[in-house]
């Protein structure tokens, strides 16, 4: 009885260490910043928690992932980052945004903020932008940069 007692207590240790461990990468948005430079537009996105996985694709319009309905904004083109697992749930600015002071970035929009999966899309003034996608560290943030 006792060793069944003890495997009992092992296993309930074991599980309750798991979520806590999936907890350190998850990553939340506390912040969406753009900037002009030189030669490329910057899309600066700001995380705290854990780095989460990244993919950014070219689409052709920008949809809710929830409805699928188009979003309008303005753009040629659009580059969509997801990151997951990530939420912008404590995130307090603007969802849908322009950005007329910038050379090739014309927009920045939600696409999705659900069940962990977080997706940004990000309007351009022409077709096949050539880009850069990376974290930095220290604080996280996950930059892209696209060419003029």
């Amino acid at each position: 009885m006792k060793r069944f007692a003890a495997a009992l207590i092992a296993v309930g240790m074991a599980l309750s260490i798991v979520p806590v461990a999936s907890a350190a990468e998850y990553a939340e948005l506390t912040n969406v910043r753009t900037g002009r430079h030189a030669t490329f537009d910057r899309v600066v996105l700001d995380l705290t928690g854990g780095q989460p996985q990244d993919s950014v694709s070219a689409i052709a319009q920008p949809e809710n992932c929830g409805s699928g309905k188009p979003i309008t904004a303005p753009g040629a083109a659009f580059l969509e980052v997801r990151l997951t697992p990530a939420d912008a749930h404590g995130y307090t600015g603007s969802r849908n945004f322009t950005t007329p002071d910038l050379t090739n970035v014309k927009s920045v929009v939600f696409t999705c903020d659900f069940e962990a999966d977080l997706s940004i899309a990000i309007g351009v003034g022409r077709a096949n932008p050539s880009y850069r996608a990376y974290f930095l560290t220290s604080p996280l943030r996950y930059v892209v940069d696209i060419d003029h």
